[in-house]
């Protein structure tokens, strides 16, 4: 199974705790290929249907339908809860969520 990054991957979420996006849902892993080789965790990012124009959340084309990365829930996970791997982000798509990466946390 290819953990790289910015694929989109199938995680089981759950259990989670108040507000944190819950249930098996399609996410892009976030953390760099040199920490997805050595780790038994990865960073991700989950995608949500809900479109709201929230400045954390990436516009994203996944199995035909629209969607969002949200980057205001990244998480941390053990990749037992990867069910399995899709397709990786477009480029544009991928230059877009480092933006919105960096604007978020690092500016």
């Amino acid at each position: 199974m290819e953990i790289n990054q910015y694929r989109i991957v199938l995680v089981n979420l759950d259990p989670t705790v108040g507000s944190e996006i819950q249930k098996t849902r399609p996410c892009v892993i976030i953390s760099p290929n040199e920490m997805n080789k050595y780790l038994r965790t990865i960073v991700i990012a989950p995608l949500t249907t809900n479109l709201k124009k929230y400045p954390t959340r990436v516009s994203v084309e996944h199995n035909n339908k629209k969607g969002m990365i949200v980057i205001d829930q990244i998480r941390t996970v053990d990749k037992k809860r990867i069910i399995k791997t899709f397709d990786n982000l477009s480029k544009s798509e991928i230059k877009n969520c480092k933006g919105i990466i960096k604007e978020t946390f690092v500016d």
